[in-house]
């Protein structure tokens, strides 16, 4: 799974890496440890702004008129059932990247995970990267609008395996999906299926420490 980030950069490195605008460079969140439970608004970049980093969605998914606790439960989507779950299926087709420059996991070092170590995961290949996301927006009966994202998880690689391994022997073991640069048309493009970009059909470079 994926509840905790890091998103290292500053507003005017993500413009130059990424040569995008950025809505409002203040509201960009710099963190060495990011909490998802803390619900932030990292930087990401939506299907109908691709050219735009988009400041004002925070993560955990709140479905159309759910109430907003519902979103410590919507951290993360399983990419193999979005069409069946009701918080997400509406959903599928609002597709966006969600910036970060590493993410963690701990390994259990025994049955009851009493022991533990603590991985921060990155890209092989580039210093930030991108997460596959889906979002919603909606407006309550009081007016406020409600700007919602979950990133999309898969079935582990051999190396998260071994790193998330608290599942194991339910062969639940999990990790988000990691969009390489040369892919982040595809994954916003609806006409793709998102199951394109599930292990082992797609399994980008990670390395982990």
């Amino acid at each position: 799974m994926c509840y905790y980030t890091q998103q290292g950069k500053a507003a005017a490195e993500l413009t130059d890496y990424y040569s995008r605008n950025i809505d409002n460079p203040g509201n960009v969140l710099q963190s060495d440890f990011i909490n998802g439970f803390s619900y932030p608004n990292l930087p990401i970049v939506l299907d109908t702004k691709p050219d735009i980093i988009t400041t004002n969605y925070t993560w955990g998914l709140i479905p159309t008129n759910r109430d907003k606790d519902f979103r410590k439960s919507t951290l993360n989507a399983r990419v193999e059932t979005l069409q069946e779950k009701v918080s997400f299926a509406p959903s599928i087709n609002n597709r966006c990247l969600i910036i970060v420059s590493a993410y963690f996991d701990w390994h259990w070092n025994d049955p009851a995970g009493k022991s533990k170590t603590k991985y921060q995961i990155h890209s092989n290949t580039d210093e930030i990267f991108f997460l596959a996301g889906i979002y919603n927006s909606w407006q309550d009966k009081n007016g406020e609008i409600w700007n919602t994202y979950s990133i999309v998880t898969t079935e582990a690689n051999d190396f998260m395996k071994y790193v998330h391994n608290r599942k194991e022997a339910e062969g639940d073991q999990r990790m988000p999906i990691h969009i390489k640069r040369e892919d982040e048309k595809a994954w916003l493009d609806a006409k793709n299926s998102t199951m394109d970009f599930a292990y082992p059909n797609y399994n980008p470079p990670l390395i982990g420490f």
